[in-house]
């Protein structure tokens, strides 16, 4: 069948891609209608579609490779990060995509597709198979800034939980970059229980807490209503025992 095979290589493209495979608009018009029509291909939104396999009848790329395709520049952030790097402690039905040009959540498969707009731009790798994502290190800053919003603490501490290495020039390069007094507080804040795990010097704590004034914040919102303390290192109220829904995995709302 003309085109399928590189179609099945590409797995996502647009109508572009075709007319350039086909040398005709009207060409490339006649197979997107047929292919659709015999289920060889699926329109995933406006202008992106994927190649179906013809021996399972599913789509080819996965959802990580759909959202890295969305729009020139698109990109894998936030939880959906760490379910890429397989540090994950939950499999989200939604995939959170940044940069290129914002969109309007849609789902395809089962599957919602959401824009995050960045704040930054930097942290960003493309591998072999046509992903980018954003690194270890801009997970982690991304995951503690927008935790409220996305995958809440208990998830955000069980990913950090799992992580082997964590570069920390890197990490704190970011931190500067971003320019946050609070994204310093709850960094410094919750690194600090990883600190062994994650191999972080005592310099990089010291040097988030130079960044901080005497402004005191709650690490997030709600917790006036539950069992807090105030860390004077932090400027920050937090939980009474932030580390105890991972030892007993038990819900933050419920346990702290």
């Amino acid at each position: 069948m003309k085109y399928y095979k590189e179609l099945a290589e590409r797995e996502c493209f647009t109508r572009a891609y075709v007319e350039e495979l086909t040398g005709n608009a009207e060409t490339a018009s006649s197979l997107l209608q047929w292919y659709q029509k015999n289920d060889y291909i699926k329109l995933v939104k406006r202008n992106l579609y994927v190649t179906i396999s013809m021996e399972t009848g599913q789509t080819l790329p996965n959802r990580y490779r759909i959202a890295s395709s969305i729009t020139d520049g698109s990109y894998i952030s936030h939880h959906s990060a760490f379910e890429y790097y397989g540090l994950a402690n939950q499999v989200f039905y939604e995939v959170y995509v940044s940069g290129g040009k914002r969109f309007n959540s849609f789902e395809y498969d089962g599957v919602i597709y959401r824009y995050i707009a960045p704040r930054v731009k930097f942290g960003v790798v493309e591998n072999s198979d046509g992903i980018r994502v954003t690194d270890i290190e801009r997970t982690v800053i991304d995951g503690i800034n927008n935790f409220e919003k996305n995958s809440g603490l208990e998830e955000l501490l069980r990913c950090i939980e799992l992580i082997p290495y964590i570069n920390e020039e890197q990490l704190y390069d970011y931190l500067k970059r971003y320019d946050k007094q609070f994204l310093f507080q709850k960094t410094g804040y919750i690194l600090n229980h990883f600190r062994k795990e994650l191999r972080l010097s005592d310099r990089f704590f010291e040097v988030c807490e130079s960044k901080i004034n005497k402004s005191v914040r709650y690490l997030y919102n709600g917790l006036e209503y539950e069992k807090n303390i105030f860390d004077n290192r932090w400027q920050l109220v937090v939980p009474e025992n932030l580390l105890k829904v991972l030892s007993q995995g038990s819900e933050i709302d419920n346990d702290l």
